[in-house]
């Protein structure tokens, strides 16, 4: 195995999310495409699937103008400790 497959079994692992569904959402984050109000909303609605977490319109509203008008956070790990 790998270390980009002992990668994404690790995520699997832990998220339950395999390493098709992981491709498929980075494919659609690719060129730009975080700019595009239809896919943030394509991604956003699989990942509350994936995860079993809803998401309201209020809350997506929120995720897109951040990640339209590049508010991203560059320290994102604080949030998962």
């Amino acid at each position: 195995m790998g270390l980009t497959d002992n990668f994404f079994k690790k995520v699997e692992n832990k998220t339950n999310v395999d390493k098709e569904t992981i491709l498929s959402l980075a494919n659609k984050l690719q060129n730009d495409n975080m700019k595009d109000e239809k896919t943030l909303k394509e991604v956003i609605t699989t990942l509350s699937k994936i995860t079993g977490k809803s998401v309201s319109k209020e809350q997506e509203e929120k995720i897109i103008n951040t990640v339209m008008n590049d508010k991203i956070p560059t320290n994102i790990e604080k949030y998962y400790s």
